[in-house]
């Protein structure tokens, strides 16, 4: 369960946003140490959140249910995510275009 865990979380980390702001935090304060630290602090309080709720959600949800939950969710943040890209490729004077916000 170790080695899934840290190769699920890994690669799903890999070039993200949060990857990003440690490369530009640490090339622009010259502190790589403490931006190491400080990244890291994070990345483990935020995966304890998740293990946490993972715990409790899985006494109250049944396991299929909390799977389908989260697979809905995933699917609804990847379509509003969309929606919101395409809105801000769009440029403003297109008739039909919808106003961002």
């Amino acid at each position: 369960m170790f080695l899934t865990t840290f190769t699920t979380v890994f690669l799903a980390e890999l070039g993200d946003k949060t990857q990003l702001a440690a490369l530009l935090l640490s090339a622009e304060s010259g502190r790589p140490v403490l931006v190491f630290v400080g990244a890291s602090l994070a990345l483990i309080s935020s995966s304890l959140v998740g293990v946490v709720l993972g715990r409790w959600l899985s006494r109250v949800v049944p396991p299929h249910q909390l799977e389908r939950g989260a697979g809905i969710l995933m699917i609804a943040l990847g379509l509003w995510l969309g929606r919101q890209a395409v809105l801000t490729l769009l440029p403003s004077g297109l008739p039909g275009a919808l106003p961002v916000g």
